[in-house]
């Protein structure tokens, strides 16, 4: 299966929804799109995950390299994770979990939560 992204704009918040499997294929598509996202000057990105059945370990890969690629312009990057993920089956959930690296992102339930800047992330 191939990853779908989507980009729409809420206010300061550009969302890039995907759709598919993140891994070693389809992680390149994501870059690129974080990458002309920060290019064209929009800083605050969230990445919707919430309908991606798979990710790797390229995939967290990435992740991690938005991540960084945000912080070292000033922006701000959040998940979209479904708020009871693991336990919904959330695969992408699972993988940061067991990598240890969840303490990294700011993940919130859903698209609303995301995009308002008074929303707390979900727990840890």
């Amino acid at each position: 299966m191939t990853l779908k992204v989507a980009e729409t704009v809420h206010g300061d918040w550009t969302v890039l929804r995907m759709r598919g499997e993140l891994d070693l294929v389809s992680s390149p598509a994501v870059r690129q799109s974080v990458h002309e996202a920060v290019a064209e000057g929009r800083h605050d990105v969230v990445l919707d995950l919430s309908e991606v059945q798979f990710c790797d370990s390229s995939g967290v890969g990435v992740l991690i390299a938005a991540r960084r690629l945000m912080r070292s312009c000033g922006g701000r990057l959040r998940l979209i994770l479904p708020a009871r993920g693991a336990e919904e089956g959330s695969h992408v959930n699972r993988v940061i979990c067991a990598l240890g690296v969840r303490r990294l992102f700011d993940v919130y339930p859903n698209r609303r939560a995301a995009v308002d800047d008074g929303a707390r992330p979900l727990p840890v």
